[in-house]
């Protein structure tokens, strides 16, 4: 049985683990929003976070899915639906990004990429978008790409096609639902160093910040802010927002 709730509703992939996610999926619930949090495999650490939500006075719910297979989207999608009566936001966070030299690269690791990073945001945003679509009050898809389409560096041929093909989505899912219900909006947020991985070697990670204008790693936070903005302004739709310290238009040495 559908229990429509009066609160607005976020759906956040990747939610489980302290990633980006979570910060998006905390910002959202100082907003008042009540929350789906997706995970995959990180079972213990989410339903952590909605305890910890719930503990604050904040509705959530921990679902888990596999967002490369379309029946399971299906079903994190009905799941949230049926628990809330509505999705307002939905902001795609999960992704893989892995490491290999080109000559290691390998048919499967390329269609691991694209079944999460590229088909996983499209079912769901195809999914909860078309939901949304029927709602008098429409919604707001945020997808993440990554800065570096414009520049990629090495080592991560099987990644950046994946992470590229965001930014199409995103202008093919504006179009395609805001023709359907103009009250959906479909955007892109292109983070840069917001979020190194720990075991990322420290002469890597000075390159990465070296390479920014602002000379310093970003925050999850700033992610945060990004999609703030984006729930906020409802006269902006198809766009792609670099939150990248500067880094795709600094070529240093120029």
């Amino acid at each position: 049985m559908t229990t429509m709730t009066a609160k607005k509703v976020a759906l956040v992939t990747g939610a489980g683990k302290r990633r980006v996610g979570s910060y998006v999926a905390d910002a959202l619930a100082e907003r008042g929003f009540a929350l789906v949090i997706h995970y995959r495999s990180s079972a213990a650490e989410a339903n952590e976070s909605v305890a910890r939500f719930q503990k604050r006075g904040i509705e959530a719910i921990a679902v888990p899915a596999d967002l490369g297979d379309e029946q399971s989207v299906h079903t994190l999608v009905q799941t949230s639906l049926d628990r809330f009566g509505r999705l307002d936001v939905l902001v795609n966070c999960a992704a893989v990004w892995k490491s290999k030299r080109l000559e290691d690269v390998t048919a499967a690791d390329v269609r691991m990429h694209f079944e999460t990073n590229t088909m996983g945001t499209f079912l769901c945003c195809q999914h909860v978008g078309l939901a949304m679509v029927k709602q008098p009050e429409g919604g707001c898809i945020i997808t993440l790409g990554d800065w570096a389409e414009a520049r990629p560096y090495l080592n991560y041929a099987a990644y950046f096609p994946s992470k590229g093909a965001i930014s199409t989505l995103t202008r093919c899912l504006a179009v395609e639902l805001g023709t359907r219900n103009p009250k959906v909006r479909v955007n892109c947020i292109m983070p840069g160093p917001v979020l190194l991985p720990p075991d990322l070697p420290e002469a890597e990670r000075r390159e990465a910040i070296d390479a920014t204008l602002v000379q310093r790693e970003g925050s999850p936070t700033n992610i945060a802010q990004a999609v703030l903005y984006l729930v906020d302004n409802d006269f902006v739709t198809g766009d792609c927002l670099r939150v990248d310290g500067g880094r795709t238009v600094y070529a240093r040495g120029n």
